[in-house]
């Protein structure tokens, strides 16, 4: 699950996209079933929301049809209300034809009550309705609902043409409205040698956070032989990665050590794009999310004569072998450094010059945690 803010409010994710296509998909196809085989369905969409469902459901109808779209208003910000306005639409002659309205939500039923009877006058050969969602525990009519994608609680949802207060429709998943986070949830990231241990220490004291640190946790793991620890050693004295679910294990034992914090830096994780997505679900089931990537940029030229001087008294061999260093660089850019696109694409992600004095490079991350 994941977590996003829409103007005021919050919203975790309620059903993901591939979901979705599944419940489209499979309408889709009993749909065709219930019709003759040579008829050609008229699906009447109701905007606003219904123009995402209906685009991928008419893709997936295997048949010959026709689509238009009504559109009738209910909705003011997260309240539905009895009051509804005219409907504007379709021109077409459409007797004798079998028409199916496609619904995104299908709630009160007062809006589409409206719409139901304004269909009834035009002598069609037949009338169904076909939601994608279905809010039973507040549904006031009598009509037949012929065909329901998924049936919900009633609770405000976005996304996947569903809007609050016109934002938000755009989401490829459904949201749901929930709490505001109370953590602060960071995550540090930079190349190897930019210094974000040395910023994590000073910034978790700032900010009242626990700095939970990938290599500490592994050591700590490791050194004291817990079954994770046993788990993650086999696979690095067999000289393979350690795998995405042992890692995450590690995590989420080290943040459930802390319940009640006021929130974390995450330095050294996630590293790939299935543990972002791993962590963000995890926290979201709290109710809880990454509030922003923060990221340390310098050069990489930089950072390979600053790890050289760091290796003259840190008794790592590999600080002291540019090509190992090198290697390691390469690393990074080709598994870890894609995750700034994740962040980016989320609005997440926030870079700072990472040279300059510590002072100097703490004063600039602390104006992105204060922002945060």
């Amino acid at each position: 699950m994941k977590i996003t803010k829409i103007h005021d409010l919050y919203f975790k994710e309620f059903v993901s996209k591939n979901e979705i296509d599944s419940i489209v998909n499979e309408l889709a196809v009993q749909i065709k079933s219930d019709l003759p085989e040579n008829e050609v369905p008229l699906f009447i969409g109701i905007l606003n929301g219904c123009f995402v469902f209906a685009a991928d459901f008419v893709r997936a109808y295997k048949g010959d049809c026709e689509i238009s779209f009504v559109k009738l208003a209910s909705y003011n910000g997260t309240s539905s209300t009895d009051k509804v306005k005219k409907l504007i639409g379709v021109n077409e002659d459409l007797e004798g034809r079998t028409v199916v309205i496609l619904e995104d939500v299908i709630d009160t039923g007062t809006t589409l009550q409206e719409i139901y009877e304004i269909f009834k006058t035009k002598k069609l050969k037949e009338l169904k309705i076909a939601t994608l969602f279905f809010k039973p525990d507040v549904y006031r009519k009598e009509l037949p609902i012929n065909y329901v994608g998924k049936s919900i609680p009633d609770s405000f949802i976005v996304g996947y043409g569903l809007d609050y207060n016109s934002y938000g429709r755009n989401l490829p998943a459904v949201y749901q409205l929930t709490t505001q986070p109370k953590m602060k949830n960071i995550v540090l990231f930079g190349p190897p040698g930019a210094g974000k241990g040395t910023q994590a220490t000073i910034l978790k004291e700032k900010y009242n956070l626990v700095h939970i640190s990938t290599g500490d946790v592994f050591r700590y793991n490791i050194k004291n032989e817990t079954e994770l620890g046993v788990l993650a050693k086999k696979y690095i004295d067999a000289g393979e990665l350690v795998p995405d679910e042992v890692t995450i294990s590690m995590l989420k034992d080290e943040v459930e050590k802390n319940a009640g914090v006021e929130g974390f830096i995450f330095d050294g994780f996630p590293r790939t794009e299935s543990q972002a997505i791993a962590l963000e679900e995890f926290l979201a089931e709290k109710g809880e999310g990454i509030n922003g990537m923060v990221a340390l940029e310098v050069h990489e030229d930089i950072l390979v004569e600053r790890i050289i001087e760091r290796g003259k008294t840190s008794g790592r061999s590999d600080d002291t072998d540019e090509g190992k260093i090198r290697n390691r660089f390469n690393e990074y850019n080709t598994k870890t450094a894609i995750l700034k696109d994740f962040y980016h694409e989320k609005g997440n992600y926030h870079g700072i010059d990472g040279v300059g004095s510590v002072e100097e490079i703490t004063d600039r991350l602390s104006d992105i945690f204060d922002k945060l």
